[in-house]
C-alpha cells in the first residue's frame, strides 16, 4: 500500500497565515510516504515569497516531489521571465522540473507544464511526452504529477495544457493510471470520470491548499491510499469561515479491466 499526500495552489504571498498550522499539523498526522506539490508554491514568484514557501516545505518530513506552475515564473520582471524563468524557483525548490519519486510500489513522474511565454495556459515541451513514456513502470503502478489539468469540464474558463490529448492518449496507453493536478481552484474528481474520455486515467484535479482568494470559497488537499487497482480517497476541506479543516469526506474507487469507477 502507498499513501501520497496531494497539494497544490498555495500561494505563498497571498495565502491563509492562519491555515498554516493545521495544515502543517495535518500533514503530519497522515504519515505519508510521500508529498506531491503541483506547483504554484508562490503568488508572484517574488524572491519572500519563495522563503516563505520553502521555510514550510522545510517544515514536512515526508519526502517531497515538487513542480512548478504559471505562478511561479516572475510576473514583474520581464528580462528574468524571457531569458531564465525558472531560475529562481530551482534555487530555491530543486534544480529538477519534473523529478520523479516514489511510493511504496508506486512510481511518481513530474511533469513541468509551466510556459514563460504564456500567463496561464501550460504546454508540453518537444520530447516531454517521450520522456514520460519511457520512464513509466511497465510493471507498476504509475502516476503523472503536473501542474495544468490534462482535461477540463466545459464550464471551466482556462484551457488545458497544449498537447494536452496527444499526451493523455500516449500515456493511458503506456500505463498511467492517475494524474495529479491543480491550477483551477476546483476540485474535481467524478465529474471527470463521468465524461468517459479517459477512462483508464483517474484524473485528481485539487482544489488551493492555502491561497486566500476569498471567491475560492474553501482551501483542501488530498490523501489517497493505493492498494493495487483500488483507491482510498480523503477530501480535507478547511471553509474560509474556519481556521482549520473539517473531518475528512472519503471515497472509494476501483480500476476494473483498465476502467476507473467510484466504488
Amino acid at each position: 500500500m502507498a499513501r501520497i499526500l496531494h497539494l497544490s495552489d498555495l500561494h505563498f504571498g497571498f495565502h491563509r497565515r492562519g491555515l498554516v498550522a493545521p495544515l502543517l499539523a495535518r500533514i503530519g498526522d497522515a504519515r505519508p510516504d510521500l508529498v506531491v506539490v503541483t506547483g504554484d508554491m508562490t503568488h508572484r514568484a517574488l524572491p519572500g515569497q519563495m522563503a516563505e514557501a520553502r521555510a514550510f516545505l522545510d517544515r514536512i518530513e515526508a519526502p517531497l516531489l515538487l513542480v512548478p506552475g504559471n505562478h511561479d515564473i516572475p510576473t514583474f520582471n520581464p528580462v528574468a521571465r524571457l531569458f531564465w524563468p525558472f531560475a529562481g524557483y530551482r534555487k530555491r525548490f530543486g534544480r529538477r522540473l519534473a523529478p520523479a519519486g516514489q511510493a511504496g510500489d508506486v512510481r511518481v513522474l513530474g511533469i513541468n507544464s509551466a510556459d514563460p511565454y504564456r500567463w496561464q495556459r501550460g504546454k508540453f515541451r518537444k520530447g516531454e511526452i517521450r520522456r514520460l513514456v519511457k520512464g513509466l513502470d511497465r510493471d507498476g503502478f504509475n502516476i503523472i504529477a503536473l501542474h495544468h489539468p490534462l482535461e477540463q469540464l466545459p464550464q471551466m474558463d482556462k484551457q488545458p495544457a497544449r498537447r494536452a490529448d496527444e499526451a493523455m492518449a500516449r500515456l493511458q496507453a503506456a500505463g498511467v493510471r492517475i494524474a495529479l493536478s491543480g491550477h483551477l481552484h476546483r476540485y474535481n474528481v467524478d465529474a471527470l470520470i463521468e465524461t468517459g474520455k479517459w477512462p483508464g486515467v483517474l484524473q485528481l484535479q485539487a482544489g488551493t491548499a492555502l491561497c486566500a482568494r476569498i471567491t475560492d470559497g474553501q482551501n483542501e488537499y488530498a490523501v489517497l491510499e493505493i492498494d493495487g487497482d483500488d483507491l482510498r480517497l480523503e477530501r480535507h476541506v478547511a471553509p474560509m469561515t474556519l481556521e482549520g479543516f473539517l473531518d475528512p469526506e472519503i471515497a472509494y474507487y476501483r480500476r476494473i479491466s483498465g476502467r476507473w469507477g467510484r466504488v
